[in-house]
């Protein structure tokens, strides 16, 4: 069974990942990875849009470098999932689905030597074995970023490649040592590790009550590459709320 129109991308690892992979689509992009045997790759629970039946899943409380009960908790008490997902084959080859749950893009991100990234609440999609995913950055910043939920920070590390979704439109800014810029928590969609994070509180009376729809901005202060994103969640709802008739008993 082969998912071949017109426009489709052929399997290739055009990145280096180990693995032949494909994007499919702009809008609402599908990553598509074909496995081989003893190739294995992994996810956050619940990723999996669809696969094969040579596709073996199997989930668990450990990958991704969470193994052990200090691993578990720090995710649980984060408010991430604690499941997570490996796929593989036996024999043969298998494909294996992630589609974006907004609007935007996938990319391709590769760690180790040192290099590591950190992205957003919702941003890993998959990645290689050795990949590792763990907390970089939790703070609750009120109601009005995300909806009380708090501002989560992945960090990817390892070694291997991993892919992210990031909502909207992609802007990438290359801060030089010691250049820094103020960014909507919202927009904060990846970035080098080597890049610094300070949260900061608007300040300005006038500003406060009228100029944001947050008390917050991070500072990010390079060096290192930034990667922001057009759409946030809050900003989509807050745009369909008028549309939207409240529920009623």
């Amino acid at each position: 069974m082969e998912h071949t129109p017109d426009n489709t991308p052929d399997f290739a690892d055009l990145e280096g990942s180990g693995v032949a992979h494909r994007v499919i689509g702009t809008t609402m992009p599908v990553l598509e990875i074909r496995l081989q045997p003893g190739q294995r790759v992994v996810s956050q629970g619940g990723e999996m849009s669809w696969m094969t039946p040579s596709v073996t899943m199997s989930t668990s409380t450990s990958g991704v470098g969470t193994s052990g009960l200090g691993g578990i908790l720090r995710r649980a008490l984060s408010g991430s999932t604690i499941f997570l997902s490996a796929f593989e084959v036996k024999s043969g080859t298998g494909t294996v689905a992630f589609a974006t749950k907004m609007p935007g893009h996938i990319k391709a991100i590769h760690v180790g030597g040192g290099r590591e990234f950190v992205v957003s609440r919702h941003g890993f999609l998959a990645g290689t074995e050795g990949v590792t995913l763990a907390v970089a950055l939790q703070q609750r910043l009120g109601v009005g970023v995300f909806s009380g939920n708090g501002f989560l920070l992945q960090r990817i590390a390892g070694e291997g490649t991993a892919w992210v979704e990031l909502s909207g439109e992609l802007v990438q800014y290359d801060l030089e040592a010691g250049e820094s810029m103020l960014v909507h928590p919202g927009h904060i969609g990846l970035f080098d590790g080597t890049v610094s994070m300070a949260i900061e509180q608007v300040h300005g009376v006038t500003n406060i009550l009228f100029g944001a729809d947050t008390l917050f901005l991070v500072r990010l202060t390079g060096p290192g590459s930034v990667y922001l994103q057009t759409l946030t969640v809050p900003g989509l709802a807050h745009a369909l709320s008028p549309y939207i008739e409240p529920q009623t008993k």
